[in-house]
């Protein structure tokens, strides 16, 4: 029955027509992270019910921390999930036991370690990341709860569900995260306006985040503990110490890459913080407001690239080009139509979608007035930058998949580095904060051009290869 099962999910990977195949990956995971989403940003959306700007900046600032969560799930999430899947290509199932236990408990140690350092150094990093005395005790009173507390339960969360999705359980993974979602969205109000007095909201919202997150984990603890009876997954303390020096070697060649990425995706976010704060509290929180309208692409964008994953790495490893070019090429062109109409709606609901997140009617409604008008603008100029976004995820995400740590790093760096950041402290000081905004765009075109680069350059040496002869592609222990 078990062998039953697991046969299924490879003629999945392996044999199913491309477009059903992807669809079948991908559908429960973009759910899931535009439940994730929702749940996310519906912190913002509730705490700008009060009308305070100063609670927006502040939970703005907190941002940076909590991207650090997802980057630090990825070291052991696509690092170790996306070995899992090419150990499944490759016929290796006890080797792929073995990691996943490893990954498992490489989380627990991290996200410790990760809670541990932002409790000691809180108060300074805050005032790094641009925290003003009207925002740092609200950021404090956040940071706290969801950060130091809340942690283990949110990088714990990601790591299972990349886990469950590379081995074929795509829907388990996602109604782990989207019901921790939904949790939150009904717990949100209930902390925030109900069970704590006014002006304590930032409290409540974190109280909520972090007990949806610790949910959400024990349900993903739950399917992870059933999916192992049939499925190449574990989290035995005995196979995370077999795992293999080869195999502990792949999980971090990939994951740390992947984890850059991430975290240099929080550097820039770090970045614009500090320079929006420098022109007031008030272009901070607008900014904010868009970073989190804009993920409403990215997270269907991201969905699409963690769905094709799994089917890319299983085809590389069991040396079925073709099909893994077939679903690279799928993918990428979901993932820019969903981009191209992202836009139209973004431009022109720019106006609309910002006042969600600020409420006029309460507080201090000057402020609150010009922080829509600053985010109205800011939209629609980041708004242009989705498919190039997009570009550099799919890009990402394929190198992953093949285990082109390297190149995957390489990318990060330059994206990041190289373009974007640049840029933004130019644009900023040559049209200040619009200039700021438009870095996004400029900068995501350029890392996407070097992305099809290095992509191209892999597959053109596929392709030369298989010319000259076979070339085994088979994963080792």
């Amino acid at each position: 029955m078990g062998g039953q099962k697991v046969t299924d999910k490879q003629e999945l990977f392996a044999r199913v027509p491309v477009p059903r195949a992807l669809y079948t990956m991908a559908i429960p995971t973009i759910i899931s992270q535009l439940i994730n989403l929702i749940y996310n940003m519906v912190d913002a959306f509730f705490i700008g019910r009060t009308g305070n700007a100063y609670m927006m900046a502040a939970t703005s600032l907190t941002l940076t921390m909590i991207m650090m969560n997802v980057a630090l799930s990825n070291l052991f999430g696509i690092g170790g999930g996306s070995h899992v899947a090419r150990l499944m290509g490759a016929h290796n199932p006890d080797e792929a036991k073995r990691v996943s236990a490893y990954s498992f408990y490489g989380a627990v140690g991290i996200a410790l370690t990760y809670s541990l350092l932002v409790g000691v150094f809180l108060d300074p990093l805050l005032s790094f990341l641009g925290a003003s005395n009207a925002t740092i005790g609200y950021a404090r009173s956040y940071t706290l709860i969801v950060i130091v507390l809340g942690s283990l339960p949110a990088i714990l969360s990601a790591v299972l569900a990349h886990l469950l999705r590379n081995a074929g359980y795509s829907a388990q993974a996602s109604i782990g995260l989207s019901g921790g979602g939904i949790l939150n969205v009904i717990l949100d109000p209930l902390f925030m306006f109900v069970l704590l007095p006014k002006g304590q909201e930032v409290t409540g919202a974190a109280i909520a985040t972090t007990l949806s997150n610790t949910i959400a984990c024990g349900y993903l603890i739950y399917s992870y503990r059933k999916a192992s009876r049939e499925a190449p997954l574990s989290m035995r303390w005995k196979d995370a110490r077999a795992v293999s020096k080869a195999s502990r070697k792949t999980v971090f060649t990939v994951g740390i890459p992947s984890t850059v990425l991430t975290g240099l995706f929080d550097v820039a976010n770090i970045s614009v913080n500090i320079i929006a704060s420098a022109h007031s509290d008030l272009v901070l929180a607008g900014m904010g407001i868009v970073m989190k309208v804009e993920r409403i692409p990215n997270a269907i964008n991201v969905g699409i690239c963690q769905g094709m994953l799994p089917i890319v790495a299983y085809n590389y490893s069991s040396g079925d080009h073709a099909r893994m070019r077939d679903v690279i090429r799928t993918a990428r062109i979901a993932g820019l139509s969903v981009s191209a109409v992202c836009i139209i709606l973004l431009e022109l609901l720019a106006n609309p979608a910002v006042r969600l997140f600020l409420n006029t009617g309460s507080g201090n409604a000057e402020a609150a007035l010009m922080t829509i008008a600053y985010a109205t603008v800011f939209l629609r100029i980041r708004a242009i930058a989705s498919p190039m976004q997009f570009i550099n995820y799919h890009t990402s995400y394929s190198m992953q998949a093949m285990g082109e740590g390297h190149k995957t790093l390489l990318h990060a760096f330059v994206r990041e580095l190289v373009f974007y950041i640049p840029l933004m402290f130019l644009l900023d000081r040559l049209f200040g904060e619009n200039g700021l905004a438009a870095a996004l765009p400029v900068g995501e075109t350029c890392g996407a051009v070097f992305a099809l680069f290095l992509l191209g350059t892999i597959i053109r040496r596929q392709q030369t290869s298989r010319k000259n002869g076979p070339r085994s592609e088979t994963v080792r222990a």
